[in-house]
C-alpha cells in the first residue's frame, strides 16, 4: 500500500512539474511576443503608413491580443524568442491566383513585414492572419499606368486581390503529424494482437488495450447494438484517439505540441459531419418515419401545421452542430483560461513590478490547477463526442419495436 502511495505521489509531482514548465514556456512566450510586434514595427514600418521614430515608447501588454495569438492558426510554426531572433519552422504556403499555383516557403514572407511576388502575410486589419496579393508589388504582374494612377487618385490606398490558400498551416502540419502518430500506433498494436494470439497485453498494446474495450464495450455496444457495432469501431476509434491525442498535444507548448487543432471550428465542424453523413446515409426507414411521423405525438401537432415534423427535421442539423460547437468551445475556453492567468502576471506588472511577482504566485497556483483540469477534459471531450456519435448512429439504426 505504501509503494502505491509512493507511486501516486511521484506521478503527480512529475505532472506538476511539467505544467510548471508549461507556464514558464508561456510566460517567456508572451512576454517575448510583445517585444516582437515593437521590434517588427520600429525595423520595417508599412509604407501606406508614416515611419515611426528613432524612439518608440514601449507599448502596453495587450492581453487580449496575446491570448488570440496563442490560439489561432498561423503560416509558421513558433518555436521561441530570444530578444529580436525569432526562432520558427516555416511552412509550405501553396496558393492559387490569377490561374497560377504558387508555392512557396512562409520564410519568404518575414513574418508579414516583406512580401514575395506580390504576397503579403498581414499582420493587422480585417483580413489579419491572411495572405493577399499586391499586384504593385508584383514584379511578374503586368499592370497598366491606369492602374497606378487609380491608386494615387484613391489617397495611396493599396489594392489587394484575395488568392485561393491551401497553404500547409500550423493546425493542418500539426494534424499529419496525429495522423502519422495514430497510424504508427495501430498498426503496431494489430501485429502485437497478430503475433501474441491469447497472450498478456504487453507495452503499448498494454496502455491502450483498457481504452480500445472501453469505447467498444461501454460506448459501441451500449449505445448501438451487440448486432451493428463492428461497422461502425473505424470511425468511433479514429474519432476518439485523434480528439484525444490533439488534446493532449495541445497541452504541450514545444514541438510537435501546441497546436490548437480541436479549438479550430472548422476541424470540429469536419468531424460533425462526417457524423451526419453516416448517420443519414445508414438510417432505416423506421428512423425517418419517428421524424415526419412521430408515434405517440397529437395529430394537431402534425396536421394542418406539422409543427413537430419540423421540429424533429430540424434536430438531424442541430445534433451535429452542437457537437461541433461542444468541442470547439470547451477546448478554446481551457486555454483562454489558462493564458488569462497568465496575463494577469504582465498586467499587474506594468503597473508596478512588485505587484506582478506578487500576482504571479496565485496566477501559477491557478494555472496549474486549470492545467491538470484540462487534462481531464481533453479524455471527457473525446469520450462525450464519440459517444453522442454512436448514440446517433444507434438511433438512425434501430430497429421497430
Amino acid at each position: 500500500m505504501t509503494k502505491i502511495r509512493i507511486g501516486k505521489r511521484k506521478i503527480f509531482l512529475g505532472v506538476s512539474l511539467a505544467l510548471t514548465a508549461f507556464l514558464i514556456t508561456q510566460f517567456l512566450f508572451a512576454g517575448t511576443q510583445h517585444n516582437q510586434q515593437v521590434a517588427a514595427r520600429q525595423q520595417e514600418p508599412d509604407s501606406h503608413e508614416a515611419a515611426w521614430p528613432e524612439e518608440v515608447e514601449e507599448e502596453e501588454f495587450n492581453a487580449g491580443e496575446s491570448i488570440i495569438e496563442h490560439i489561432i492558426d498561423s503560416h509558421e510554426w513558433h518555436i521561441a524568442t530570444l530578444g529580436e531572433t525569432h526562432i520558427s519552422i516555416p511552412l509550405p504556403v501553396i496558393l492559387w491566383h490569377d490561374g497560377k499555383l504558387h508555392i512557396f516557403m512562409s520564410s519568404k514572407l518575414h513574418h508579414g513585414h516583406a512580401s514575395y511576388k506580390g504576397f503579403r502575410l498581414m499582420t493587422e486589419g480585417e483580413f489579419k492572419g491572411k495572405i493577399l496579393h499586391d499586384p504593385l508589388e508584383d514584379p511578374d504582374y503586368n499592370y497598366l499606368d491606369e492602374e497606378i494612377v487609380a491608386v494615387e487618385q484613391e489617397g495611396g490606398k493599396k489594392q489587394y486581390d484575395v488568392p485561393l490558400d491551401f497553404s500547409i498551416t500550423k493546425n493542418v502540419a500539426a494534424i499529419f503529424i496525429s495522423m502519422i502518430i495514430m497510424s504508427w500506433m495501430f498498426i503496431s498494436i494489430a501485429k502485437r494482437y497478430k503475433k501474441r494470439k491469447g497472450e498478456a497485453p504487453k507495452g503499448l498494446q498494454s496502455l491502450l488495450e483498457p481504452l480500445i474495450l472501453f469505447i467498444r464495450d461501454d460506448v459501441a455496444k451500449e449505445a448501438i447494438g451487440v448486432k451493428r457495432h463492428e461497422r461502425y469501431l473505424p470511425f468511433l476509434f479514429t474519432l476518439f484517439f485523434f480528439i484525444f491525442l490533439n488534446n493532449l498535444l495541445g497541452l504541450v507548448p514545444f514541438f510537435p505540441g501546441g497546436a490548437n487543432v480541436t479549438g479550430n471550428i472548422a476541424v470540429t465542424g469536419v468531424m460533425a459531419v462526417f457524423t451526419f453523413l453516416i448517420t443519414t446515409f445508414s438510417a432505416n426507414k423506421n428512423y425517418w418515419k419517428h421524424i415526419f411521423n412521430t408515434p405517440g405525438v397529437p395529430w394537431w401537432l402534425k396536421i394542418p401545421i406539422p409543427i413537430m415534423p419540423l421540429v424533429e427535421f430540424m434536430g438531424i442539423f442541430t445534433k451535429p452542430f452542437v457537437l461541433m460547437v461542444r468541442l470547439f468551445a470547451n477546448i478554446t475556453a481551457g486555454h483562454i483560461i489558462v493564458l488569462g492567468f497568465i496575463s494577469l502576471v504582465f498586467i499587474f506588472g506594468n503597473i508596478q513590478p512588485a505587484m506582478g511577482y506578487g500576482v504571479s504566485i496565485v496566477s501559477i497556483a491557478f494555472a496549474v490547477f486549470m492545467g491538470l483540469l484540462e487534462l481531464l477534459v481533453a479524455f471527457i471531450q473525446a469520450y462525450v463526442f464519440t459517444l453522442l456519435s454512436a448514440l446517433y448512429f444507434g438511433m438512425a439504426t434501430e430497429d421497430h419495436h
